[in-house]
């Protein structure tokens, strides 16, 4: 058997003043969004999608809050986060969505987890291993329908029915992944459910689940008996073409290590690719891309220029960032700041207020699941509510 042991988020024990930086998780908020997705996920069940360390937020309180939200399923990716998620949701049903590792399956038996089979290898080594355990154990099979990463070719799921193996476990869902679901209008989001209707209709009985978070907000309504939201929970916008319903999960400040002039024509940073044009105030923050913070952010060209360029609110205005990304520092221009409000020590905003997860992950040039999942462990990490 595989010895996997719990292991607890790295970060949370750094106190906040030796931190450069600081991570706020509310807690409640994440509960708001859960209730928000339950609500509109029709007579469906809510899962949630607790991969990634539980999206950068921590497994060992995500997944308690959003348990006494109501949560009962969960899904990461690996097994290692399963065993994590068991230790704090003794009750609830777990999913590992990235297959079955060969060998592993007296680990699944021995958490009581429930791997996600996406080939028929899988489906016989875990037949075989639940036939010799004299034991129906349950699992969830994946039929792809379009992304061609993980999962059986539908032709492959439209034989399911015949497969003498299916009869040694117990099939608890039916899954599929969309493709493109935060296109509302993109036509493979009918193709996709349409092939899987297709599938589910020679598997009756068995629980399905298609939406992802922004599934569950298409006009077609694939709510199935399951939707499993991620993103969303976290404060990410399902519905790109329209404002974002729910509420942000995640922010984050940096400290101000230093202040100082650069004259004009001067340059910040390595390389020496951003010059101030002008005479120019810049403020260097504790966090680099060693914290998570993509080095794609960096500003480049003359001071003034940047338009997709990092942001962060200083005393409540926005500073573009000067020069690039480094391993351990940020550089902004703080210029157009009084000067008296802004000092050594003080705190600015990276993620929080109006710089949302998404526009954080547009001016980086990716997209915010990449920044929240990237978040690192030099944080010090406050968290609000969870209670209840």
């Amino acid at each position: 058997m595989t010895k996997i042991t719990s292991q607890a988020d790295p970060a949370g024990d750094i106190p906040e003043s030796a931190a450069g930086g600081v991570l706020h998780i509310d807690l409640d908020a994440l509960a708001a969004n859960w209730r928000i997705l339950r609500d509109n996920a029709g007579d469906a069940e809510t899962a949630a999608v607790v991969k990634a360390n539980a999206y950068g937020t921590g497994i060992e309180k995500a997944v308690p809050a959003l348990g006494k939200a109501g949560c009962r399923t969960f899904f990461v990716a690996h097994l290692g986060e399963a065993v994590r998620a068991r230790a704090v949701a003794p009750d609830a049903a777990i999913y590992v969505l990235n297959g079955l590792f060969s060998d592993t399956c007296a680990t699944y038996a021995a958490f009581d987890l429930r791997p996600v089979l996406g080939s028929f290898e899988e489906i016989e080594e875990w037949a075989g291993f639940c036939r010799a355990q004299s034991q129906k154990l349950k699992a969830a099979i994946h039929v792809d329908t379009g992304m061609n990463r993980l999962g059986l070719t539908v032709p492959q799921g439209l034989t399911l029915k015949d497969l003498a193996g299916l009869n040694d476990f117990e099939t608890a869902l039916l899954m599929s992944h969309f493709v493109s679901a935060e296109e509302s209008d993109n036509p493979l989001n009918g193709e996709q459910i349409e092939a899987f209707q297709a599938v589910r209709a020679t598997l009756p009985g068995i629980p399905a689940s298609l939406a992802n978070s922004s599934g569950i907000f298409l006009k077609d309504k694939p709510h199935f008996d399951l939707a499993r939201p991620g993103y969303a929970l976290y404060g990410g916008n399902p519905t790109p073409d329209r404002s974002n319903p729910m509420r942000p999960v995640v922010g984050l400040e940096g400290r101000i290590v230093q202040l100082r002039w650069v004259e004009a024509d001067h340059t910040v940073g390595y390389n020496g690719r951003w010059i101030a044009l002008t005479k120019r105030r810049i403020a260097t923050i504790s966090i680099g891309y060693a914290d998570g913070y993509p080095r794609s952010s960096s500003a480049r060209g003359k001071s003034g220029d940047e338009l997709l360029a990092g942001m962060a609110l200083v005393a409540g205005q926005r500073c573009s960032f000067a020069g690039n990304v480094s391993m351990d520092l940020i550089t902004v221009d703080v210029t157009d700041v009084p000067e008296a409000e802004v000092k050594r020590g003080d705190t600015v905003t990276l993620i929080g207020g109006e710089l949302t997860i998404d526009e954080v992950g547009r001016r980086a040039g990716t997209i915010g699941y990449e920044i929240l999942t990237g978040l690192g462990a030099r944080y010090a990490r406050t968290y609000r509510g969870g209670k209840s």
